[in-house]
């Protein structure tokens, strides 16, 4: 049996879960025989990036972005970069980070078709057929879902990263639902990831604040403190 090196399965398995479709910096080829040594270290880099971003580590991850694009740039692609920075904007959308996603944009002359396609899905744009069709299987379920069915396709995604990043595409488009906001405040508990924690917690709170919902609005709250405080009263 084939077992694929530990950086292409990671890289596999990172790529489906936030969504970015033909990314062959994060899913090297299984055929070949060796993987280049920089796109082992963009793994790992990108691996530990994307962990210490959801963890709330923000140094970590900044120190891991930072060696992540450094492999990366020994290629000289900026396709390549794109592909990357798709994947922090990824991770931003997950967490209800409202900035553009500016390094990519920088990128975008030379960003494939794909990239172009997942970078607007990612920042809430609407899409035509022909660009739904370029996002990821997972992704364009939830891009084709009709109004009403968008929560249930983001509840079927079996990977959270990728429900959370869906979930964060439907806050931007203006779809939110408070049984949405349940879903990912659930999955972001499950897998302890504190940044979109409590982002999620923030959007439950702004709801139930909005409804007059004092009761849930505190219960929220204590939810907030549990996780500030780190377990430190």
């Amino acid at each position: 049996m084939r077992h694929d090196p530990p950086a292409t399965a990671w890289g596999r398995r990172l790529a489906r879960a936030a969504g970015l479709a033909g990314c062959a910096l994060l899913a090297a080829c299984a055929s070949r025989p060796a993987v280049p040594d920089w796109q082992t270290q963009a793994h790992g880099a990108a691996q530990r990036a994307v962990q210490a971003y959801l963890d709330g580590s923000e140094r970590v991850a900044r120190q891991e972005w930072s060696r992540a694009r450094e492999q990366v740039a020994r290629t000289g692609d900026p396709g390549l970069m794109a592909r990357l920075e798709l994947l922090h904007c990824a991770a931003q959308a997950a967490s209800v980070v409202p900035e553009a996603c500016s390094r990519f944009e920088a990128l975008r002359a030379d960003a494939a078709a794909p990239e172009k396609a997942y970078a607007a899905y990612l920042a809430g744009q609407p899409l035509g057929a022909g660009a739904v069709a370029l996002l990821p299987p997972a992704q364009q379920a939830v891009a084709r879902a009709a109004p009403g069915q968008a929560d249930a396709q983001v509840a079927a995604l079996e990977d959270p990263l990728a429900q959370l990043v869906a979930a964060g595409v439907l806050l931007r488009r203006g779809q939110l639902t408070p049984h949405l906001a349940q879903i990912a405040v659930d999955t972001a508990s499950r897998q302890g990831w504190r940044r979109p924690l409590l982002a999620w917690l923030g959007v439950q709170l702004r709801l139930a604040e909005q409804g007059g919902a004092a009761e849930q609005a505190a219960r929220v709250r204590r939810r907030m403190d549990v996780v500030e405080q780190g377990g430190h009263p």
